[in-house]
Formats: structure tokens, sequence, C-alpha cells
């Protein structure tokens, strides 16, 4: 009994295991196939929205740019990606940080410049 025993962890872990890894070998590739272009193009639109939102953006030639910069990102992130949920996990994931970023760099750029200007100022009268 203490053999079925020892013996009954190891092919769940090894059936699991090699299943586990083809499936994901097959479904790692599978996944990119069963995206939707349009999917894509909607997370490309998103990525420009949140890159409007903490880049100066001028003009045409800007959001033409702004557009290259938030293709070449998805399309990097679609390629690293193993699978749609780590695709979406590592999106999500870099735009929260830009948001994070942003939020935490505008209070500290505003009180340095008001502080500066008010010590500038000190120091003049």
């Amino acid at each position: 009994m203490v053999d079925n025993n020892n013996w009954r962890p190891t092919p769940p872990g090894g059936v699991g295991g090699g299943g586990g890894g083809t499936e994901a070998g097959l479904h790692g590739g599978d996944w990119r196939s069963q995206l939707l272009p349009e999917s894509r193009e909607r997370i490309v639109n998103r990525i420009m929205e949140t890159l409007k939102r903490h880049l100066p953006v001028s003009g045409p030639e800007g959001l033409q740019e702004l557009k290259k910069i938030a293709v070449r990102f998805e399309e990097k992130i679609y390629t690293a990606a193993t699978s749609q949920s780590d695709y979406l996990r590592k999106i999500s994931l870099k735009m929260l940080t830009m948001e994070t970023k942003s939020q935490n760099t505008i209070p500290n750029a505003l009180p340095s410049n008001s502080a500066g200007n008010s010590t500038k100022d000190a120091g003049t009268t």
C-alpha cells in the first residue's frame, strides 16, 4: 500500500507536467492565431490613449509618431508573451506602471518648481 501511495503522486506529476508542457506548447502558438486583428488594434488604441495622457503630442506628426510607438510596443509584447493572458497582463502592467510613474512625477515636479521659484524670489529680493 505504501508503494501505491508513493506511485500515485508520480503519474499525475509526470503526466500533468509532460501533458501540460505539451499543451502549453500547443496553446502557446495557438493563442496568437485566435487573437483577432481587431482586438490587437483596440489594444494599440488603448496604449495610444495612455501615451497621449503622459506625453506631449503636437499635430498629426506627433500622433503618427505616437501610433508607431504604440504599435512597436504591442508587437514586442505580442511576440514575447507565452499566452493571451500573459500578453494582456504584460500590457496592463506596463500601462499601470506608466500611470503610477506619471502620478508620482507630476506632484513631485510641481512643488520643486514652486519651491525653486520662491527660493529664487527670496534670493533676488
